[in-house]
């Protein structure tokens, strides 16, 4: 169990959830404490530069789509770490809005 399970399984069944990641890594699009509001979504309209709440390697994270190889995704954060490839089913959702 992660920090965003409770947010996954909400995802899953097709609702919208808001929460306020901590840290430093998404700097420059998402402030640490800011409030994200997360869609569930068909991870066949995303596009490269999408925030997406997923899982690599068995964490989970608010970071970037950074480039998409068929239904491969590359996912990183704002600052120039890449966290590696995943499937369209480690993809929960796309942040659609963040606020103070």
């Amino acid at each position: 169990m992660g920090w965003a399970s409770g947010y996954i399984e909400k995802l899953r069944a097709g609702e919208t959830v808001s929460f306020r990641p901590r840290g430093s890594s998404m700097s420059g699009k998402i402030e640490s404490g800011q409030l994200c509001t997360v869609a569930p979504v068909d991870p066949a309209t995303l596009k490269v530069g999408d925030i997406v709440l997923c899982k690599v390697r068995g964490r989970e994270y608010l970071h970037i789509v950074k480039a998409i190889q068929g239904q491969r995704f590359q996912i990183g954060n704002n600052r120039g770490h890449i966290n590696g490839w995943i499937s369209a089913g480690a993809i929960f959702g796309r942040c659609i809005k963040v606020e103070g």
